[in-house]
């Protein structure tokens, strides 16, 4: 890893990702809210990095750019997949295009919705795709149009993110807590959850290295079911894990489908010599240490 300072923008800075990323990043980096920039807009986009580059023209270190900006809401995607395309696929391109100019790194942020979820085994970064929702697609878009625009950007798949800000999964789950005497969980989707928190210090390791660019994966590691976490959840609360109950996905049907398995693999994470993220288990436990009043609401 470089002792070189690294120089960064983080665009979706005040969402979920971004908040921690400018946490692990530290005062010398930018962040741009969606108030601050339409990431939509090529030309706005071009003038903010540029202006950015500017800015630390004179200051040694490695330069990079962080895209934790995108269209997130699954079902709404099925309903709007053009805008959902715009925010995911044409956004991050103009922020390729625009970081290629200026000689910056560019670290997007993907997902694990480019896969069919089919599977029975951890998908490698080089795994066939085949995503089976709007959402899914818009992401896998992004990508390809990331890496045509700067080959040497960073692609990096995750899933199941929970964080402090926002809303996710263990804060819902945190908030039926008091309200619900009993709930129902889905136990037969799969995945990794991953603090949003070790996600971005990942992330910055990645950005301060100078691996190939092209594709890679990183979630807490480790698996389980949606019902598992919720148990894990009430574990951290305190409560009786024996108050959630199993249920299965066809009993809570959705407008875009959900992957019934989104293991991802850190092969390729581990092959560029970077950290693996510790295992999910452990990750929540420290999330609900540091900044438990946040996910308990």
């Amino acid at each position: 890893m470089s002792n070189a300072p690294l120089r960064a923008l983080v665009v979706g800075a005040g969402g979920q990702l971004g908040s921690d990323l400018l946490d692990v990043l530290g005062p010398s980096a930018r962040g741009l809210t969606r108030a601050d920039l339409d990431v939509t807009d090529g030309p706005g986009v071009r003038q903010a990095v540029g202006d950015w580059a500017l800015a630390t023209r004179d200051l040694a270190g490695r330069r990079a750019i962080f895209n934790a900006a995108a269209w997130t809401d699954v079902d709404g995607a099925e309903e709007d997949e053009e805008a959902a395309y715009v925010a995911n696929a044409a956004a991050p391109a103009h922020l390729a295009l625009a970081a290629e100019s200026v000689g910056a790194a560019l670290v997007h942020v993907s997902t694990d919705y480019v896969f069919a979820g089919d599977a029975s085994t951890p998908y490698e970064a080089d795994s066939p795709t085949g995503p089976r929702s709007a959402y899914g697609r818009t992401k896998l878009a992004g990508e390809q149009a990331v890496l045509a625009a700067s080959p040497n950007a960073y692609v990096v798949r995750t899933a199941w993110v929970y964080g402090a800000t926002g809303g996710n999964f263990v804060k819902t789950m945190a908030r039926l807590e008091h309200s619900h005497d009993t709930l129902r969980v889905v136990d037969d989707q799969r995945g990794s959850p991953t603090w949003s928190y070790d996600l971005a210090t990942g992330l910055v390791e990645l950005a301060r290295t100078t691996p190939p660019g092209g594709v890679y994966h990183c979630t807490n590691t480790g698996d389980c079911t949606w019902y598992d976490l919720a148990r894990a959840v009430f574990e951290e609360l305190g409560a009786d894990p024996g108050r959630i109950a199993p249920c299965s996905t066809a009993e809570y049907p959705r407008p875009a489908p959900r992957p019934a398995y989104s293991v991802l693999s850190d092969a390729s994470w581990r092959a560029a010599g970077l950290t693996p993220l510790r295992p999910w288990r452990e990750a929540l436990r420290a999330a609900f240490a540091q900044v438990g009043d946040a996910l308990r609401g």
